[in-house]
């Protein structure tokens, strides 16, 4: 009877021992784990940022910046217009070079016209702007030095 008693009692260590062994490992997986699926996809899946602003504020600063982007091209435009009036000779076919500028200047603005990325928008305005300045400058240079020779005398 005391070998079966014994048996029993080893028999009842090793059970406990196999509990302890499976709670703690349950207690670690619990706790180094998420608990549910959910838990386990919103830890390990790319969560998509909540805006700060609504879709309704987005569009409308959308349109705003369209709008001002729209506003500076035609001023850009309008600038072209007015800087072309200054060239008033003619190219090697006999026409006005203010037309040959005016032409080439509504030629670029069409074919910009659906451009939708606001970075090739504003790189298009800067470059726009710069030629223009750039042109006009030129002009002005030419125009001081033609003076400076009929004041001296000289043939153009």
């Amino acid at each position: 009877m005391a070998t079966k008693l014994q048996k029993w009692r080893n028999l009842s260590s090793r059970i406990d021992l196999m509990a302890q062994i499976s709670s703690v490992s349950t207690r670690r997986f619990l706790h180094e784990g998420p608990d549910t699926m959910e838990e386990l996809l919103d830890r390990h899946l790319a969560k998509k940022e909540k805006p700060l602003i609504s879709d309704d504020e987005a569009e409308y600063l959308n349109r705003r910046r369209l709008t001002s982007t729209r506003r500076e091209a035609l001023s850009l435009y309008r600038d072209i217009l007015r800087a072309t009036r200054f060239y008033m000779w003619t190219d090697s076919r006999g026409v006005l070079w203010r037309d040959v500028l005016r032409e080439n200047a509504r030629k670029e603005f069409e074919d910009a016209r659906f451009e939708t990325d606001p970075e090739v928008i504003t790189r298009l305005l800067i470059g726009g702007s710069d030629a223009v300045s750039s042109a006009l400058d030129k002009l002005a240079e030419k125009q001081k030095e033609m003076i400076e020779r009929k004041n001296r005398g000289e043939q153009p």
